[in-house]
């Protein structure tokens, strides 16, 4: 048992638990919480952000990425409210997070002094563990219990500091319980289940398998099932990459983040299995599609929509089982229209990123990310137009990796999350993909990037608009009323603030761009860059619902749909399956 100061104690628990950075801004209110971490800052980073939404958020984004706990502080009062975006996220995503909070010191507590807050209350919606230390000794257990039910529960734990506890000497023997981040289970499968799903599957025309992120695990397995049982894959959107997505029998995510094809499938299905999912928008498919849910959470199964047949296992080894079980069935003329559909549609958004006419599409920058990417690429999405056009055209079919705000929908996610991504995989290339309205919110953090020498590549398409909400505004046929807003010259501000900027405005100056970039790459580069593209506002072709089969739709309807969508070269899936009968 050692003497120390309660703060390097809750840092030590931090280092025990391997935790190698933490993000933050601080104050009179956690400076001795801070000056623990100095102590220790041989084993632990302080990545020091410019504002504590950008630290909460990362925080999420290094669990989501690397499934460890991630953590941010914040001072009493307005450093502690900033956190609140990054921990909703975590708690709406699943992501193992802790946020130590400061508190003003125990004899100025309840006195109304200088950004003294009741901070407790606050977190009550937000976790079931918010709690706030009253005495040093209890600071590294808390600290310890904490990061347990973070990872416990896969969500979000507050611990509250008043800042002279943390400054108060106490005596600190490391705990000696195991570090251990899952609970200890031996995956069972039913082979009555098995036989089930197996029998189902021989008896549907027009199987789908529907994958969710508890298949994120599962890509062997999965390919394995669609290439045995001639069944196409789609996706949730944050599943996206649970199949390789150039493989033939992937057909994308559904819904306004998804693709044509996905939303064609599923019309079509007469059978979707569900899998590693809870899918909300899975209520809105057809009637009489039979519906089996492969989860292991009891509580998810049927929680969406009516099921026909549920499975409660993890999903990996239940196909690992399936897979082993029965005859392999040829490929169906259902499976071969999905395949075509798929390469129209791939060829489709070739089309429109070769589409000069009203200037730079945005499918032209994803391509050139795509075309300039490694296997081995992390990628941090931002919310809107911007993530409709990535899920569509990156690639994530090698060891590539990616990180959005799934549930919260945040915008200004993708900065922070690259900051995670750089700091958890240093070797590996780091893009961060944002529109412009997103990169404005926390652009100051770009300064965080060039302090600690984090050379990545930051795309911000402008289209001086809230994309996203405009296309909702037509679609309404409302006034596009505070959707536009003034652009800025992103290179210019890159270059200010200590890091490169490369500005884009067509597809030659783009080329141009990257080749820059691949030669900062190779020489060595450590400043971040922003590549600053000026593109048009197109609004992408939604794919939410596409009423563009006569088999199901009005040719009214129809041509509508085209018009609005620029589709008119794109059969519907009904033609296509007549074809390969």
């Amino acid at each position: 048992m050692a003497k120390m100061k309660a703060g390097q104690a809750l840092a030590k628990v931090l280092v025990s638990w391997k935790i190698d950075h933490i993000y933050g801004i601080t104050a009179d209110s956690i400076n001795n919480t801070v000056d623990g971490l100095y102590q220790e800052r041989d084993k632990i980073n302080y990545i020091q952000v410019r504002h504590e939404e950008v630290g909460s958020l990362a925080a999420a984004a290094d669990a989501k990425l690397t499934g460890k706990v991630g953590i941010s502080f914040g001072s009493a009062g307005p450093g502690a409210t900033h956190l609140f975006n990054g921990l909703y996220d975590a708690k709406m995503d699943h992501a193992p997070v802790v946020a130590i909070v400061g508190q003003s010191a125990t004899p100025i507590m309840n006195t109304f002094f200088f950004q003294e807050m009741d901070q407790d209350p606050m977190f009550v919606d937000l976790t079931d563990f918010h709690k706030q230390v009253t005495n040093a000794d209890q600071i590294p257990y808390i600290m310890d219990e904490a990061i347990r039910y973070a990872y416990r529960t896969k969500g979000p734990a507050i611990i509250i500091i008043p800042d002279n506890l943390s400054g108060e000497e106490i005596d600190f023997e490391p705990f000696k319980t195991a570090k251990t981040l899952s609970a200890a289970t031996k995956p069972t499968v039913d082979p009555t289940a098995v036989k089930a799903v197996y029998d189902a599957l021989k008896q549907a025309k027009h199987p789908v398998l529907w994958a969710g992120l508890g298949m994120k695990d599962a890509r062997d397995e999965i390919v394995e099932f669609s290439e045995k049982f001639s069944v196409p894959v789609l996706s949730t959107a944050p599943a996206t990459g649970v199949m390789p997505t150039d493989h033939p029998n992937y057909m994308g995510a559904r819904g306004r983040l998804g693709t044509k094809p996905a939303f064609e499938v599923t019309q079509a299905a007469d059978l979707v299995i569900l899998a590693g999912t809870n899918y909300p928008f899975s209520r809105f498919l057809p009637k009489g599609i039979k519906f089996i849910q492969i989860n292991n959470n009891v509580a998810d199964l049927g929680k969406q929509r009516d099921i026909d047949l549920t499975v409660l296992a993890d999903a990996k080894p239940f196909f690992a089982k399936l897979n082993e079980f029965g005859e392999a069935i040829a490929p169906t003329p259902f499976l071969k229209a999905a395949q075509k559909d798929k390469q129209n549609w791939d060829a489709w958004l070739n089309k429109v990123a070769d589409d000069e006419s009203d200037g730079l599409a945005p499918e032209a920058v994803i391509r050139a990310i795509k075309e300039n990417s490694t296997d081995q690429t992390v990628y941090g999405l931002d919310v809107g137009n911007n993530l409709m056009w990535s899920l569509r055209q990156l690639p994530f079919n090698r060891q590539q990796k990616f990180s959005m705000s799934s549930w919260f929908g945040t915008m200004g996610y993708a900065l922070p999350a690259s900051i995670a991504a750089k700091l958890s995989y240093p070797d590996r290339q780091v893009f961060s993909i944002s529109g412009d309205g997103g990169f404005s919110m926390v652009m100051q953090d770009l300064l965080t990037q060039v302090q600690y020498n984090l050379p990545i590549i930051n795309v911000v398409l402008e289209n001086k608009a809230y994309g996203f909400i405009q296309h909702e505004k037509i679609n309404l046929k409302q006034e596009p009323y505070g959707i536009h807003f003034i652009g800025a010259d992103w290179a210019e501000f890159a270059d200010s603030m200590g890091a490169i900027g490369l500005k884009v405005t067509d597809r030659q100056s783009l080329a141009a761009a990257f080749k820059k970039v691949q030669e900062l790459q190779a020489a060595g580069n450590t400043k971040p860059i922003v590549i600053d593209a000026k593109v048009k506002n197109q609004d992408p072709v939604d794919t939410s619902f596409m009423p563009i089969d006569p088999e199901q739709f009005d040719q009214a309807t129809i041509d509508a749909y085209n018009q609005q969508s620029h589709l008119f070269d794109q059969p519907p899936f009904s033609e296509l399956l007549k074809n390969e009968a």
